[in-house]
């Protein structure tokens, strides 16, 4: 063997089984799940505020429960899990043929019976299906867990993240709607993230779909709308063409997409265009009831966006997206009204409404604007230093008074040099040492240090517990 080609072999074999995990998914370390958490908490609490209650449901549901409700671009994403046994050659006759199915895009339960969850609202629809008769309606639930897309993985888009719901299910009336908006308002506000919500209504866009051919060009019209961002009106209308509308409704749906002005002008010009379509004047009287419900120091005030499409088949009113203009990302929050969502399980005639928070696209606008605050990187609050077995014993006992309190505390594992200590406590971004030496075990004193300012206290043992960090 020539020299130097074990070397190379060791090299080649530590890449290959270099750990690593899937495209779209990441590790969070514990500086980023302390800025999660801060996220996290305020939403939980501004959801507790206004009344909704918490509900976690499975991370996998039977895939006849997701297949269908998202629309043709929502199906293609829903990740599928492989039944149990594949292996077992009994089953693999089955699963050869089941596979052959999947290649020509039909679903076959000798293959797949199960799926992670795409969003949070189908198991919450499927949730109330199942269980209505102890439900108290209207019934208000939040929900913080992550879902899975088979999506392709680029800036703010992963593959497994996490929502943030809060949803309102037994009730028509538009007051929901207006809380909601006030929930957006009031945590972006607590975050310190200036954003834009924008509304819309559905039933607007299927009247434009009544005026372009009827409902059966509903599906056509809001996927290609809710890219018109990304792609431009000119590639709009090429979709539109490719999905077989005439040139003369196109023209209709580039008028609609061209109405600008504020609210009340967008509102009037829309009116001109619909005429007297009545599913137009229902979405435009819910429009208008919302943006006039004025309650005091509501901030920011409420964008009509005729443009918002929301592309996913179960929206059938009101519909909202949140974006933070000052940022490259899109859209942070999303959510609207769907008045028949359990009817998918048997239940009709159920209403909700509800409204989602991108977690994980929060964070990315948060720490491009640098809006975590300070004390967020602060888990452990007092840093014992270790100066001996016997000063370490007296440590640990004013230690425990301490987080009997909830201070945060550490004991340095071991006894090291002092500098070892500080830099420990430095990149931990502790704020406070406690020393207790050789010298205040005699005068049964203590040494406090505060590690940002450098002020150093040394006063009674019995004293610390009671010093107000």
């Amino acid at each position: 063997m020539r020299p130097g080609t074990c070397q190379r072999t060791k090299k080649i074999y530590m890449t290959l089984s270099r750990p690593s995990i899937p495209q779209g998914t990441r590790d969070f370390g514990p500086a980023v799940v302390r800025k999660r958490n801060y996220i996290f908490n305020i939403i939980r609490t501004v959801f507790e505020l206004y009344g909704f209650q918490p509900l976690e449901t499975p991370a996998m549901e039977n895939l006849e429960t997701l297949v269908g409700k998202y629309g043709e671009e929502g199906d293609r994403l829903i990740f599928k899990i492989l039944n149990n046994g594949l292996s077992d050659p009994k089953n693999q006759d089955k699963a050869r043929s089941a596979f052959e199915n999947v290649l020509q895009g039909k679903n076959d339960k000798n293959l797949t019976e199960r799926a992670l969850r795409y969003d949070l609202t189908i198991p919450f629809a499927r949730y109330v299906a199942m269980n209505h008769g102890q439900l108290t309606f209207p019934f208000k639930r939040y929900q913080l867990q992550p879902v899975w897309r088979a999506d392709r993985p680029q800036k703010g888009r992963y593959r497994e993240f996490f929502q943030c719901d809060a949803d309102v299910i037994g009730s028509f009336s538009l007051l929901s709607e207006v809380e909601l908006a006030h929930i957006y308002s009031t945590v972006f506000d607590k975050l310190g993230i200036p954003v834009e919500i924008r509304i819309n209504s559905r039933k607007i866009l299927t009247a434009l779909a009544e005026l372009c051919g009827g409902t059966g060009q509903m599906m056509a019209i809001t996927v290609a709308i809710d890219k018109l961002e990304k792609i431009g009106l000119e590639k709009v209308k090429e979709e539109l063409v490719q999905r077989g509308l005439e040139e003369s409704r196109i023209a209709v749906i580039q008028k609609y997409l061209s109405i600008t002005g504020s609210n009340a002008e967008k509102l009037t010009e829309l009116k001109k265009l619909m005429g007297e379509n009545e599913t137009a004047k229902k979405g435009i009287k819910e429009m208008e009831y919302i943006l006039d419900y004025k309650t005091a120091g509501f901030q920011p005030p409420l964008l009509v966006d005729l443009t918002l499409a929301r592309g996913l088949d179960y929206y059938t009113g009101i519909i909202f997206e949140v974006k933070a203009p000052h940022t490259q990302m899109g859209s942070i929050s999303g959510g609207g009204r769907y008045d028949d969502l359990t009817g998918l399980f048997g239940f009709p005639g159920i209403p909700g409404v509800g409204i989602s928070f991108g977690v994980d696209r929060i964070y990315d606008v948060m720490e491009e604007m640098k809006l975590f605050p300070e004390e967020v990187y602060t888990g452990t609050q007092v840093l014992f230093f270790h100066a001996g077995e016997l000063e370490s014993k007296t440590a640990f006992g004013l230690m425990q008074q301490l987080r009997s309190r909830g201070i945060g505390c550490e004991l340095y594992h071991e006894e090291a040099r002092f500098d070892k200590q500080f830099k420990y406590a430095e990149k931990k971004n502790i704020p406070y040492a406690v020393i207790i030496g050789s010298m205040e075990m005699q005068d049964h004193t203590c040494t406090l240090k505060n590690l940002k300012s450098g002020e150093q206290k040394t006063f009674a043992q019995s004293e610390l517990s009671a010093y107000p960090f």
